[in-house]
């Protein structure tokens, strides 16, 4: 249903903008194997001693674990991997990022920009690697493969999901209610019931809405679309779950029984 391919939109985007702690320490990683011809700093400042310390070869080791680097600066990325800091902050919707590409990545959820696109059938993607992802499509290539019911699946997030089916497995807890989830991405969409954020807004009459599925329903108010038609008498629905009750004209089906 389009409901659900929306939803599925919706877990893909917002998962790649919760920038896990292992993500952020790849990223200072990347960024000092890419800085490393540069001029490394030699000198550690007096107040900042008690979070580096540096060895023979000038490298700035992290106190909290050990792990070290060639420079200063990318010390202090990874130091946002203990603290917590999130310095740069979405001017739309006040989301917190702990990188700089992060937070413009997630910009593109509000522009609209969609640079990367698919050179089989034309579909445009905010990232990269949500445009090699949906090449699998057209290659057909699922390389994860689940070891219980052996469903395949073309990413390992899909498959990773998947699993928590046989697993049963919530890890995601809502602080506020206790609620558990199998995905971030469901954490972070329930926390707008506590928090009132309604970052979607249309733009023909400014109304909110806090997922962008709804957003997307509520649109067709204003185009008139109704993409779901039913295959007995060639009515139209704006909601797949219209389209679903109507069904029960042709079928006769009664779910709803007095107790």
């Amino acid at each position: 249903m389009a409901f659900n391919k929306e939803e599925s939109e919706d877990v893909k985007i917002e998962e790649t903008f919760t920038v896990k702690q292992e993500d952020l320490q790849e990223q200072t990683e990347i960024i000092e194997e890419n800085e490393g011809s540069k001029q490394e700093e030699h000198h550690v400042k007096i107040e900042e001693k008690t979070f580096l310390q540096t060895d023979d070869k000038n490298r700035f080791t992290c106190t909290q674990c050990g792990k070290s680097f060639g420079r200063k600066d990318i010390l202090k990325i990874h130091m946002r991997i203990h603290n917590g800091e999130k310095p740069f902050t979405c001017t739309q919707c006040g989301k917190s990022f702990s990188l700089s590409w992060s937070c413009n990545l997630h910009m593109r959820i509000h522009s609209g920009e969609k640079p990367f696109t698919c050179t089989q059938c034309g579909k445009s993607f905010s990232l990269s690697w949500s445009r090699n992802l949906h090449m699998r499509i057209h290659s057909g290539e699922k390389p994860f493969t689940c070891t219980q019911c052996w469903k395949s699946f073309s990413s390992s997030s899909h498959f990773n999901y998947h699993m928590r089916v046989h697993t049963g497995e919530k890890p995601f807890t809502c602080t506020q209610c206790g609620k558990s989830f199998s995905c971030s991405s469901s954490l972070y969409k329930h926390m707008r019931i506590h928090t009132g954020e309604k970052p979607f807004t249309c733009t023909q009459c400014g109304k909110s809405f806090s997922q962008s599925s709804h957003l997307n329903h509520h649109m067709r108010i204003h185009t008139g679309e109704k993409p779901f038609t039913c295959t007995q008498c060639g009515k139209s629905f704006s909601r797949s779950s219209h389209l679903n009750q109507h069904m029960r004209i042709h079928t006769g089906k009664k779910p709803f029984t007095c107790t």
